[in-house]
């Protein structure tokens, strides 16, 4: 118990001291909170709200080691925070409207998609959420459909808008997946063609196309989101969306102030690609641990080759 506490001490004073050293750790002296203050509020000018909630998706996943019985609450909070983020993100680089419809299509494909494999065995393979922490959603845990929209939307920024990659780097993220939560009993697998964690092949052929069709109506709403320049992919719009523009240019920040560079939501994959692993390590799993982080390695390589021309 004093281990813990010690634990929680540090991580409650380290991450700030940790930001602070990092925003003006070279200006210690007399000039040190003029400095500190300049740049803080040069770093708030800069971060967009997304930004602050994809920073606290990852925060929120750093007391796992230290309770880790109260997964089910980090793992809700961190993953509605990066629903939130991803919200943001479409919102603020696509508009309200768009922003809404690329949430309700993932989110209702997402969750009917797991309420039909959870009862029918198709398209993923014989699998049960009867053992799923709540909170739940027509049996089915609230943090598959809210994660299928962010997840999709990041593999969908980091494919450049190509589905069938999109889909691919879906598939690899679900490689680290399986043996997490099945191990937190989120799911369980009852499939008798189980090959990684329980789970067949049909379940990552089934990620696959899944990813491939949700990240094909996002880019059928938001074609310039991804770098799709011609107004005729946005096939998916509704007529009375059209109106609305879309716009690539960020609006949104904590503080006013013009923003330097353009981020991407595509940070949300290599990060998830540093705490799945993790994750997969402290439940002892660490054979699933390398090969995740082998197989999200690859993917992350893989989409880099394939998008080096575009822009």
């Amino acid at each position: 118990m004093a281990d813990t506490a010690v634990g929680w001490g540090l991580i409650a004073l380290g991450l700030p001291l940790c930001g602070v050293l990092a925003l003006a750790g070279d200006a210690l002296g007399p000039q040190f909170v003029g400095v500190l203050t300049r740049r803080l509020a040069d770093l708030l000018a800069q971060t967009r709200p997304w930004m602050a909630l994809l920073a606290l998706y990852a925060a929120l996943k750093i007391p796992v080691p230290l309770w880790p019985e109260g997964f089910p609450v980090l793992g809700l909070a961190s993953t509605v925070a990066l629903f939130l983020a991803a919200l943001a993100f479409v919102w603020e680089r696509a508009g309200w409207v768009r922003a809404g419809l690329m949430m309700a299509v993932s989110f209702g494909a997402g969750l009917g998609v797991e309420v039909l494999g959870s009862r029918t065995g198709f398209p993923f393979g014989v699998y049960s959420y009867d053992t799923a922490p709540a909170p739940t959603l027509l049996g089915v845990p609230l943090i598959v459909p809210l994660g299928w929209f962010a997840l999709t939307l990041t593999a969908t920024c980091l494919s450049g808008g190509r589905p069938w990659l999109a889909g691919l780097l879906m598939m690899l993220w679900d490689i680290g997946l399986e043996p997490l939560m099945t191990a937190q009993r989120y799911w369980l697998w009852h499939d008798p063609l189980g090959l990684w964690a329980g789970a067949p092949v049909q379940n990552f052929l089934g990620w696959w196309a899944v990813g491939l069709g949700i990240a094909w109506v996002f880019t059928g709403l938001a074609p310039r989101l991804f770098g799709l320049r011609r107004l005729e992919w946005a096939w998916a719009l509704p007529w009375w969306a059209r109106a609305y523009p879309e716009s690539r240019t960020p609006q949104l920040s904590l503080l006013p102030g013009r923003p330097r560079r353009e981020p991407d939501f595509r940070v949300a994959y290599p990060t998830e690609a540093f705490f799945l692993p993790g994750g997969l390590v402290l439940v002892g799993r660490y054979l699933e641990a390398a090969v995740t982080l082998a197989a999200m390695g690859l993917g992350l390589a893989l989409a880099r080759r394939v998008t080096r021309h575009d822009r």
